[in-house]
C-alpha cells in the first residue's frame, strides 16, 4: 500500500517544510513494517480562476484526475473529529481491505470543491480550529506518523 498527502500550493523551504520533511521520512521508514511501500506529497497549483468557486472547482479536478486509484481523505474543516487512535483504525480497515493506495487531501486557501468532498470516502478535520494550509501539511504527516506508530506497537502515541 501507498500513502500519499495531495495538496493544493507549493511548500517555501522553512521551519515548516523541514517537519514536513522529517515526518515524511519517518512515515516512509516505520511504514515498511505494516507492509507501507512508499509515503509522498503531492502539490498541486493554485487555481488562478477569479472566484473563489471556480478556483476550488479547478482544484478538486486537478486532485481527483492526479490521485489515480487511490481513495481518497478529505482534511476539511466541515470533516469528522476523530481521536489519533481511529485516526489508526482508519489506515489500518485500508491496509487490510488491500487498498493500493489512500491519499489525504489538503485543500488550498479557499478550501475543498464539492466534487472532491464527495468522491472522498472521509472527510476528517483536525479540530475546530482554523489552521494555515502549510501547517496542515505538517499536522497531517505527523497524524500519518503516529497512526503507523500506533499500528506497529512503538511507544510514540501515548494515552
Amino acid at each position: 500500500m501507498r500513502l500519499s498527502i495531495h495538496t493544493v500550493g507549493r511548500m517555501k523551504s522553512g521551519p515548516a517544510r523541514e517537519l514536513l520533511d522529517l515526518y515524511s521520512d519517518r512515515c516512509a521508514k516505520a511504514g515498511r513494517q505494516l507492509g507501507i511501500r512508499d509515503f509522498s506529497v503531492r502539490e498541486y497549483p493554485e487555481s488562478r480562476a477569479v472566484s473563489v468557486a471556480e478556483r476550488k472547482s479547478s482544484e478538486a479536478q486537478a486532485m481527483l484526475t492526479g490521485r489515480g486509484d487511490a481513495q481518497l481523505v478529505a482534511f476539511d474543516e466541515n470533516g469528522e473529529d476523530v481521536s489519533s487512535s481511529d485516526f489508526a483504525a482508519i489506515l489500518r480497515g485500508a491496509l487490510d481491505s488491500g487498498m493500493p493506495e489512500l491519499a489525504f487531501a489538503i485543500g488550498g486557501p479557499d478550501g475543498h470543491g464539492q466534487d472532491l468532498l464527495e468522491g472522498a470516502g472521509r472527510t476528517l478535520r483536525l479540530g475546530r480550529l482554523t489552521w494555515p494550509h502549510q501547517l496542515v501539511r505538517v499536522m497531517a504527516a505527523e497524524q500519518i506518523y503516529r497512526a503507523i506508530t500506533i499500528l506497529s506497537g512503538h511507544p510514540y502515541h501515548r494515552e
